[in-house]
């Protein structure tokens, strides 16, 4: 028997309505709780993404390597943008991808999983 498909609350695809995480980019989906006890909290603001602090392991590791490589492009090697990270590596010995890394690992972990997916992809 086939359950109802639903949309994703973090990238918008099909899933299946039973699923609590999507399979595609893990975003956590609100689950109806039929036996709800009005005298019990349930905590919408829970955290119930298996991710490391509520961000995919994707992000968290781009985010380090840039915050500690990023003045060498290794950050750019790792999300496939290999031409800026041998940008990075030309010019090393300047400092300013140091500083240009930095500031990207900040955007990486304030950035949600949806919109790191969207624009680096999987």
């Amino acid at each position: 028997m086939m359950s109802n498909m639903v949309y994703c609350r973090g990238c918008g695809k099909q899933i299946d309505e039973s699923d609590s995480f999507c399979p595609h980019c893990g975003t956590a989906q609100k689950v109806m709780n039929t036996n709800v006890n009005p005298n019990v909290y349930s905590g919408d603001n829970v955290n119930m993404n298996p991710n490391v602090g509520g961000m995919s392991q994707k992000r968290l590791a781009a985010a380090l390597f840039a915050f500690f490589l990023g003045g060498f492009g290794i950050h750019k090697f790792y999300l496939g943008q290999v031409g800026m990270g041998i940008l990075y590596l030309l010019f090393c010995w300047t400092g300013i991808p140091f500083i240009v890394g930095f500031i990207e690992g900040i955007i990486y972990i304030c950035m949600s999983d949806a919109d790191f997916t969207t624009k680096y992809g999987r």
